[in-house]
């Protein structure tokens, strides 16, 4: 028998569970997340824990690490996956042609491995450095850099900065303040 005649073999079967991509309709991904859970599905919605600063106040607040995407575990075989589409928050599933986006478990794996004991995942607050520039980024004086001179044992930081013709030094909570890119 030639190669002309011999049968292509088949594919194998991906049997199990796999995880996938939801898009979620803008800001409703908690409600996409919940009607999901109640349908019993499996959903994985990773979020991070950020300093924002909002109305000239730098707070922390939770984000989604992946605004408007969540990840849903799924048996491409016993699954039902018809009511997804339908369910509240949800937008559609991710597709790339006519398949829908898998996502490596590895990397599902790997996220889950990064967060905390209440399931958020930190933003790392950038190294103050003593002697190089900030800027400070929340308070009265917001928007002037200064250089970093002292960090003190309560929780505070001393930075020297030129205001009125001389030199200030200010007291600020490290959260008001952030490195300059050099």
């Amino acid at each position: 028998m030639n190669q002309a005649e011999a049968s292509p073999t088949p594919k194998p079967e991906r049997s199990g569970k796999c995880w996938y991509l939801v898009y979620a309709k803008p800001r409703q991904e908690k409600s996409a997340v919940e009607n999901l859970q109640r349908q019993n599905f499996e959903v994985y919605f990773p979020q991070i824990r950020m300093w924002r600063t909002r109305r000239g106040k730098r707070q922390q607040v939770v984000e989604p690490l992946f605004p408007r995407y969540l990840f849903i575990h799924l048996d491409s075989h016993s699954d039902n996956w018809s009511p997804i589409r339908s369910t509240l928050g949800v937008s559609s599933l991710v597709r790339f042609g006519a398949e829908p986006a898998r996502v490596p478990d590895e990397l599902v794996d790997y996220l889950q491995s990064r967060q905390n004991a209440e399931g958020l995942h930190e933003w790392a607050q950038p190294k103050l450095i003593i002697g190089e520039r900030a800027k400070v980024v929340s308070g009265p004086l917001a928007g002037y850099e200064g250089i970093l001179i002292a960090k003190s044992s309560r929780e505070r930081v001393v930075i020297l900065m030129d205001l009125v013709g001389g030199q200030v030094r200010a007291k600020l909570n490290p959260d008001q303040i952030e490195p300059i890119a050099r």
